[in-house]
């Protein structure tokens, strides 16, 4: 079911009450405007028709023969109609009407002589029928009055209630929105820097606020954010100090390991297992150091930014052209792979950063997926893309994002030994890509295997 954001929601309830107002102001004003204006009508018609009874009466007691000329000069609107009821019929003067179609009540009235009044219709016209008795009730009077102009000023005032209604809605609803977007500012704000502290940037901040329900607000996030910042410098510091601390003793026991791998026909099997166990373990080890320097390094200078125009297609040929020449192409039994350069997009980039990108990725499907099988270069919606397939069994959705994760080893998490990784090559691209503006995934590869993508803006001279 769709749920609507809070903003929209402000905004239509502030709609809703807005019309419900407006909506009860018109029908009150509806109701007063339309009853005072039927009232003044049907009063002043009640006196027209008294005293055009009274100039009927007098003409019946005096003379008949200027009846006629008498109507005619009393039906001065072309929709009035006036009946006279004498004994041999009804005398009409004025808009011809059917007396049958009248309301039989009102006819009623009229015979017994009571004064009767009330709107009908005759003939698509709304009037209202005015009845008086005239000599002394041996006659009746029968006067029907338009009632055209009162229907359109009805018409033309419940438009322009009915267009105040919908107008005061919209009104409505757009300052609902309007206020709930600067109400909710604050929280947009809170949002924007949460997830940029979320995506590695310590340095997001919010405002300061002079409002004092904000002011704190905005003074306890920055202040978490200071902690988390101080935090991530001070571990990253520690990292690097102790891998800097390590790095000599681990060239001593590599150099040590060295000289007993230049004598290991002087071992036997058991001692050779186990310098070969140590030579791995120890490899395994300075792989892990360098790696924790450089998380570090960067840790440290969150504002180192790329600034060298890079030939995207250029630097994926040169580190695969080192592999080569390094004989790493031959880590694995069938490892050799295609290079697909359909494109050379620029990118701006930090050459070292970009190269160690596209080597670890290639060095993560050496150890843990049989070796790559095409590397591609190319476009894809407005953006340079990297692409690395491998001929492993691919990568289990639920650890799609997991991978990329410092330590995070999967399945190999217990390998030990030459081809055991330290779970931070991936880690290492991951950091890398976010420095540089892009993205980072994996996904299926067609026909079996895993694919990672590597996507960076594109740049234009």
């Amino acid at each position: 079911m769709l749920r609507l954001s809070l903003r929209w929601r402000v905004a239509l309830a502030l709609g809703a009450g807005t019309v419900l107002l407006t909506g009860v102001l018109a029908v009150v004003t509806w109701n007063l405007a339309s009853g005072y204006m039927l009232r003044q009508r049907e009063a002043g018609a009640l006196r027209q028709a008294e005293v055009n009874a009274q100039l009927v009466e007098q003409a019946l007691r005096s003379d008949t023969a200027g009846l006629g000329d008498l109507l005619s000069g009393l039906t001065t609107d072309s929709d009035a109609t006036v009946l006279i009821e004498r004994p041999d019929g009804w005398l009409l003067s004025g808009r011809q009407v059917d007396v049958d179609a009248l309301p039989p009540a009102l006819l009623r009235l009229a015979a017994e002589g009571v004064p009767a009044r009330q709107r009908i219709d005759t003939g698509g016209v709304p009037v209202l029928a005015v009845t008086l008795p005239v000599e002394g009730g041996r006659s009746t009077y029968l006067e029907l009055f338009p009632l055209t102009q009162l229907d359109r000023a009805f018409r033309f005032l419940s438009t322009v209630l009915g267009v105040g209604v919908g107008t005061s809605a919209l009104l409505g609803v757009g300052l609902g929105y309007w206020a709930g977007r600067r109400a909710l500012r604050p929280l947009t704000e809170l949002t924007a820097a949460a997830a940029r502290v979320a995506g590695g940037d310590l340095r997001a901040r919010l405002p300061e606020r002079d409002d004092p329900d904000l002011a704190s607000l905005a003074t306890t996030f920055n202040r978490t954010a200071d902690a988390l910042e101080k935090r991530v410098q001070r571990d990253a510091r520690f990292a690097g100090d102790v891998s800097h601390e390590l790095r000599s003793p681990l060239t001593t026991m590599a150099n040590a390991g060295a000289v007993l791998e230049r004598r290991r026909e002087e071992f036997s099997g058991t001692a050779r297992r186990a310098l070969d166990l140590l030579l791995g373990e120890v490899g395994r080890f300075q792989r892990m150091v360098v790696d924790l320097l450089e998380i570090s390094r960067d840790d440290q200078r969150p504002d180192d930014e790329p600034d060298e125009v890079v030939d995207l297609g250029d630097a994926v040929h040169n580190v695969v052209a080192a592999r080569v020449d390094d004989g790493a192409d031959n880590a694995a039994e069938g490892s050799a792979f295609a290079v697909e350069i359909t494109a050379r997009p620029l990118v701006l980039a930090d050459r070292r950063r970009l190269d160690r990108t596209v080597a670890n990725l290639l060095d993560n499907a050496d150890k843990y997926a049989g070796g790559p099988v095409r590397v591609a270069v190319l476009r894809h919606g407005g953006r340079a893309r990297v692409e690395v397939d491998d001929a492993g069994p691919g990568v289990p959705q639920d650890q799609r994002e997991q991978i990329f994760e410092r330590f995070a080893r999967g399945a190999n998490a217990g390998r030990r030994g030459v081809d055991g990784g330290s779970g931070l090559g991936l880690a290492l691209v991951a950091q890398h890509v976010r420095r540089h503006g892009g993205a980072v995934w994996v996904e299926d590869r067609p026909g079996g295997g895993s694919r990672f993508v590597v996507e960076l803006p594109e740049v234009h001279r």
